[in-house]
């Protein structure tokens, strides 16, 4: 097999997000790499400067995975993203960042599929929100609907006050829950006000515990 360059593999990893996502692959210091989506484009440039404030300069200056918005104060945009850095052999040698468009100001609903059209629900009334049988299920107190979007996108997209990602397969609003229950193996099982009962994995327990303070 012939070797494959690094832009080459990136361009093909770059088509499975959706065209909601920017790529951006920096060294240490500049952007080697940038693939700009459809909704949003900070206009990075290879070359350009890893700017400070910038949720890959906090990525680098950490060395650990951050998740966050960033205002428009630094490229113009405000967005949504996610840097994760990588090492080699235990050195620092840059980080990849997925870019997610902000919401648009006064947009505070989810506008989810029902059997006859489509409701808009306010933030404030979405309990928790599932992913099973390749849909994204999003439910209220007497109603559930599904929406387009996936779990990954909506974790960017809702407050982040409110709802946390708890599981894979779920994202909860802390408003709605009920009481908190322990699991097997570190786990927690959330008991809801409507009633449902939503797991939280181990993978993410330990950062539910911190942000919820218990």
């Amino acid at each position: 097999m012939e070797s494959i360059t690094v832009v080459s593999l990136l361009d093909v990893i770059g088509e499975l997000f959706s065209d909601e996502i920017s790529i951006a692959v920096s060294n240490t210091e500049e952007y080697i790499y940038y693939r700009p989506s459809k909704r949003i484009d900070l206009k990075i440039k290879p070359g350009d400067p890893v700017k400070n404030g910038t949720i890959a300069h906090k990525a680098l200056v950490t060395k650990q995975k951050v998740s966050e918005f960033i205002d428009r104060d630094i490229f113009g945009v405000p967005y949504h993203g996610m840097a994760v850095p990588f090492l080699h052999e235990g050195q620092l040698e840059g980080c990849v960042t997925a870019i997610f468009p902000a919401l648009t100001e006064g947009k505070s609903v989810v506008t989810v599929k029902s059997p006859d059209g489509w409701i808009p629900i306010p933030f404030s009334q979405v309990m928790y929100l599932e992913a099973k049988e390749k849909k994204t299920y999003v439910y209220t107190e007497g109603f559930s609907g599904t929406h387009k979007y996936s779990l990954q996108e909506f974790e960017y997209l809702l407050p982040k006050e409110s709802f946390i990602r708890c599981h894979r397969s779920f994202i909860v609003n802390v408003n709605h829950i009920r009481e908190i229950y322990p699991d097997t193996h570190s786990t927690f099982m959330l008991s809801m006000k409507n009633g449902a009962q939503v797991s939280v994995s181990q993978t993410y327990s330990s950062y539910f515990r911190k942000l919820l303070g218990f």
